[in-house]
């Protein structure tokens, strides 16, 4: 049986639906950080750590230039943006490229900042936005691995909500 590799070495960046190919670096998703809560009773020989919840969402863009359309929208920290991060998966094995699926990632932010630039010599300017992120879900080759909305209370893993029961408990 052969070992396979995955590999994914570019993406696309869509803002409320338009393309913004050929304008970002680079993306920093959102990493999910779960909230632990340490737990230790008498009788218990050690303390044990509990999901209780998820800190916040944050991803970033570097921008390869000054953009208006992009600067417009990043500039108002209310409006939310509506953001995808569209990828392929590509599978190899010893017989060469076996496999090629998208992998999309749907988020939904807010700019933290408004990027001015950091000016160099001979050299493009650099841009960073910084996210703070509301709403994420993954799609891998179209089937949903993982979704967080933090204002909903929803947490779904390969399709199945786990907080369910938590927000039928709270009554909403």
């Amino acid at each position: 049986m052969s070992q396979e590799i995955k590999r994914v070495t570019n993406a696309n960046i869509y803002m409320n639906g338009n393309s913004l190919l050929g304008r970002a670096e680079e993306v920093m998703a959102p990493t999910i950080k779960h909230k632990m809560a340490e737990h230790k009773a008498l009788g218990m020989i050690g303390a044990v750590e509990f999901f209780s919840g998820i800190e916040k969402m944050e991803a970033k863009i570097k921008w390869n230039s000054f953009y208006k359309d992009v600067l417009d929208k990043v500039g108002n920290p209310i409006l939310p943006l509506n953001l995808q991060v569209r990828s392929s998966l590509e599978t190899y094995s010893s017989g060469g490229r076996s496999a090629e699926v998208p992998v999309v990632i749907y988020m939904t932010a807010t700019a933290k900042d408004f990027p001015t630039g950091n000016f160099k010599q001979n050299d493009n300017v650099e841009l960073e936005t910084n996210l703070s992120v509301t709403y994420c879900k993954m799609e891998i080759d179209g089937v949903e691995t993982l979704e967080i909305d933090l204002l909903a209370n929803i947490y779904k893993v390969k399709g199945v909500d786990i907080l369910a029961q938590y927000r039928a408990n709270l009554g909403i």
